[in-house]
């Protein structure tokens, strides 16, 4: 596996975020940017950012602050003032940033997982994107599961959050096999748009966010058994991209004589020939 460069940039909020970079041996000029789900370590993505940095990509993982490479210990965490809406504003648009900057010339894909399509509703540097790929990324408004999956998410915002956050000072994932540890302000955020039938809407205006600044490509995946990603949330973060050109695929996995892919399972190796190639046809088509 190529072994990427490690980075650390500092974001306009003062803090330090870790970056990986894949170089490619011979570029095609286009640079990927891969925004994570909640809680996920950067390098979960490390085997998918390598097989297109082997097809001549540039591409970019990192750590939302509060996460892996982006938080030095759990005091600092316990420190964190990072919301959500940081995440986007701060980190992810941090990076696109960076990524434009190094690369002026290259054309610049986002492929977001889950969470990391939701904070695009506040990305200020939409305009350097030339082509978006959503994977299960959703409203998490618990209404839009059903039977035991759409317990779980009440359970969720409604329980395990404000039970657990306040006695740690952050949220304690790792110790319930969930993901990550998160910030408690992001996590309190996620909490309130996650109980509102609106989500992201129930605390923001529409006009103030960003969906409406993206007018090229998207591409919004979405697979069967996601117990994260329901099929109408992800239509409903699809559908906030009002001027965008958005390819919508709920792709059943019998229909490519693939095995279940569920929420986390696009970014594994055992896809490379079906998904990931998939992926990298509709970019050089529409990038």
């Amino acid at each position: 596996m190529t072994k990427p460069i490690g980075l650390d940039i500092t974001t306009p909020l003062g803090h330090h975020l870790g970056l990986s970079v894949f170089k490619p041996k011979s570029s095609n000029y286009k640079s990927i940017i891969i925004s994570s789900a909640t809680g996920v370590l950067q390098h979960f993505y490390f085997k998918f950012a390598t097989y297109f940095s082997e097809l001549g990509y540039t591409v970019y993982t990192f750590d939302y602050s509060g996460i892996g490479k982006s938080n030095p210990n759990t005091t600092h965490l316990k420190q964190n003032t990072i919301n959500l809406k940081d995440w986007g504003e701060n980190d992810q648009t941090s990076v696109i940033g960076y990524a434009k900057a190094k690369n002026p010339n290259h054309k610049l894909i986002v492929i977001t997982h889950s969470i990391g399509g939701q904070i695009l509703a506040f990305n200020k540097n939409m305009a350097n994107i030339d082509a978006i790929i959503t994977v299960a990324s959703q409203s998490g408004y618990w209404k839009l599961w059903k039977g035991y999956e759409r317990f779980k998410m009440f359970a969720f915002w409604y329980a395990l959050i404000p039970s657990l956050t306040p006695l740690f000072g952050y949220f304690p994932a790792k110790k319930i096999k969930l993901f990550e540890n998160l910030p408690k302000n992001m996590v309190y955020q996620w909490r309130h748009w996650g109980k509102h039938k609106d989500y992201i809407l129930g605390e923001f205006n529409f006009e103030d966010l960003q969906f409406k600044n993206f007018n090229k490509h998207l591409l919004a995946l979405s697979f069967p058994n996601d117990e994260y990603a329901s099929k109408s949330s992800v239509d409903w973060l699809a559908k906030q991209f009002i001027n965008a050109q958005v390819n919508r695929q709920h792709i059943i996995p019998e229909d490519l004589n693939i095995s279940n892919v569920g929420h986390f399972g696009f970014f594994r190796s055992q896809f490379k020939e079906s998904l990931w190639k998939m992926t990298n046809e509709w970019i050089e088509n529409n990038t």
